[in-house]
């Protein structure tokens, strides 16, 4: 029998969750998501020691110089994953900008400037930002830009929903913060069936295929195979490359779990930004979650910004 990851790959596109090149090359995803957290991780690897050289050398003396150097390094990592796979590769908008449209339209504007700079065309590149309502109308400008974005810290169904009625082209939901803060609110665990991260996708899946929605689900942050295979037929899965080979080496069968004909035919529900705001306030989950993903994102950020520091002194 093939792989779960060979079957998983027959109902699902597999996206490769990590900066990593070696395990990128490995693997061969279609697409790669990078995020602050990834990009500070390769670029303390072997793989980027000369690029991160390279890249201080050319930004010292100029205006700004750590934080050009920082967005040239971004560019750096995800034009070196594009040559490995034949999909797109997500790159984030600084978080700091997380309730800002318009200064995230211009830092999104900047980073495909520096992809196209490089030869990568636009089409190869999403454009991942926060979920956050500001972050969502940036998103809405930049579609209609044909710059595709990938919205990301999804934790509640609005997010979900003013993603699809804003136009963009991927969302990010997340399955493992959603099921570590339920686990501590509840001192328990969860089976695959009765995951709430698991089930959180699961719900906005249907939503989107019961209204014909186009807008790629991507499920995101998971702690173990079990929710992957929970999720198996969802529009695209990112994954770690330790689960990535965890699949790869289990022959076990994967039976889909997820697929358009079984949509339910919810109702289509309103999503004004008073809708959003009220929804998100009256979830203690999905707030909480994304301004911890939102925080956590931003101090890696600062770390990578204190490497470059180091090197510039």
């Amino acid at each position: 029998m093939a792989s779960k990851l060979d079957q998983l790959r027959e109902m699902t596109i597999v996206v490769a969750d990590t900066g990593d090149v070696g395990a990128v090359a490995a693997l061969n995803p279609e697409d790669c998501t990078t995020n602050p957290s990834i990009v500070l991780k390769a670029l303390q690897s072997d793989d980027f020691a000369e690029a991160f050289k390279a890249a201080v050398a050319a930004g010292k003396g100029k205006d700004n110089a750590v934080t050009a150097i920082a967005d040239d390094l971004t560019v750096t990592v995800g034009a070196e994953l594009s040559k490995l796979v034949p999909g797109r590769v997500s790159t984030e908008v600084d978080a700091r900008l997380s309730f800002d449209t318009e200064a995230s339209i211009a830092k999104a504007r900047a980073i495909i400037a520096a992809y196209e700079a490089r030869g990568i065309k636009r089409d190869r590149i999403l454009i991942k930002l926060a979920a956050t309502w500001e972050g969502i109308e940036a998103a809405r400008v930049l579609e209609q830009e044909d710059i595709q974005c990938n919205l990301t810290l999804i934790f509640a169904q609005a997010q979900a929903i003013a993603c699809a009625n804003a136009g963009v082209f991927l969302i990010s939901p997340f399955v493992g913060r959603i099921t570590d803060w339920y686990g501590k609110a509840e001192g328990r665990t969860y089976g695959p069936e009765e995951d709430p991260g698991v089930l959180s996708v699961r719900g906005i899946y249907d939503y989107y295929k019961s209204n014909g929605i186009k807008t790629i689900v991507m499920g995101a942050s998971f702690r173990n195979t079990g929710q992957i295979e929970a999720l198996a037929g969802c529009d695209r899965l990112t994954i770690s490359p330790n689960l990535l080979q965890e699949l790869a080496a289990d022959e076990g069968a994967l039976p889909r779990k997820l697929d358009p004909a079984n949509a339910t035919g919810v109702a289509e529900i309103p999503m004004t930004e008073a809708d959003f705001r009220w929804a998100m306030n009256e979830d203690p989950m999905a707030t909480e979650k994304l301004a911890e993903g939102i925080r956590n994102f931003n101090k890696d950020t600062e770390k990578l910004y204190g490497l470059i520091e180091a090197a510039l002194a």
